[in-house]
């Protein structure tokens, strides 16, 4: 017996060992054949000079207005005329421009701004939450005409803005609303582009399983909408929202030809004013005022931008990753 079961453990202890250095010898083969994937997977990253100095121009173009803007903020009147106008002055007078800027002539800035932030808040407020609406409806109801919407929004997305600043003036002239707020908020509360891109992002971000299950819970369509819906939309109204607020903040076509009251002007109409008193026949010292309201006005852009800039990248992103 002893005879016999030598060899086979002999054997046994054999095709172990064998089968030992296999499997070290797999694994260490397999650990260098990653690395070269790996590697192989990193050296297909190629990097372009030229694509490189193309994005270094464009940021440079992109950054050389505010440059502009807050070199020459800090500038006097005889400064700003007189000096290279993308480097700093002998004086640094930000502060006093500042509070130039908020009280001259009685402090209309200020009441530009309060405009502004009137309309913002109102038009794209209102025109993010009707699009939200209208692109929940239009994604997750099917009802007669459906294709006729659709065909009537992606008509309007086609359709510039200022094509229809005119008829927009004529209609609200013949109504009276003319040079009053409800000129500027009305025409703001309508936003195809908004409406189309919720619709899209709805379709993929709500699935109807989670509806049906809310309804057969016995919650109703509001109830469903603003707990359940609103929530997983949240990405794409803000979205939306950002897209309203510059839009809104920075019109200046149709404030141009509906207002013809300063006191009701928004802050590009305005400062358009101050810098055709700066510029024209008779032309006023108020040059570093301009520069300097302009470089005030576009603060709360770029704050929003940073402030929702996370919610903005993942609410586009979101429609182009599938599970």
């Amino acid at each position: 017996m002893s005879a016999l079961q030598t060899p086979a453990r002999a054997t046994v202890t054999e095709a172990t060992t064998t089968f030992g250095d296999a499997r070290t010898r797999s694994g260490r083969a397999s650990r260098p054949t990653r690395r070269v994937r790996n590697a192989e997977g990193g050296r297909r990253i190629k990097r372009s000079g030229l694509l490189t100095a193309v994005m270094v121009v464009f940021v440079v173009y992109s950054f050389a207005p505010l440059f502009y803007l807050l070199v020459n903020s800090t500038k006097t009147q005889s400064s700003l005329l007189s000096t290279f106008g993308l480097w700093f002055g002998g004086h640094f007078n930000l502060w006093q421009n500042i509070v130039d800027t908020l009280t001259y002539n009685d402090g209309i800035f200020l009441q530009w701004f309060g405009n502004t932030l009137l309309y913002v808040v109102v038009g794209a407020g209102g025109a993010t939450l009707l699009a939200t609406v209208a692109g929940y409806g239009m994604a997750k109801f099917q009802f007669p005409g459906r294709r006729a919407v659709f065909a009537v929004v992606l008509g309007a997305i086609a359709v510039p803005g200022t094509a229809l600043a005119v008829p927009t003036f004529l209609l609200f002239s013949q109504v009276g609303l003319t040079n009053t707020p409800w000129a500027i908020i009305l025409p703001s509360l309508i936003s195809p582009f908004g409406m189309y891109l919720i619709w899209t992002y709805a379709v993929d971000a709500i699935p109807a399983e989670l509806l049906e299950a809310a309804r057969m819970d016995g919650a109703g369509e509001f109830r469903i909408f603003f707990t359940i819906a609103l929530r997983l939309l949240a990405p794409g109204v803000v979205t939306v929202l950002l897209f309203a607020v510059v839009a809104t903040w920075n019109n200046y076509f149709l404030p141009l030809i509906m207002l013809s009251d300063p006191k009701w002007y928004p802050l590009t109409v305005g400062l358009n004013q101050w810098n055709a008193q700066a510029t024209g026949s008779g032309a006023q010292p108020i040059y570093n005022l301009v520069v300097t309201g302009s470089l005030l006005t576009i603060i709360p852009i770029v704050v929003a931008f940073l402030f929702l800039q996370r919610f903005w990248q993942s609410g586009l992103a979101a429609g182009s990753v599938k599970a």
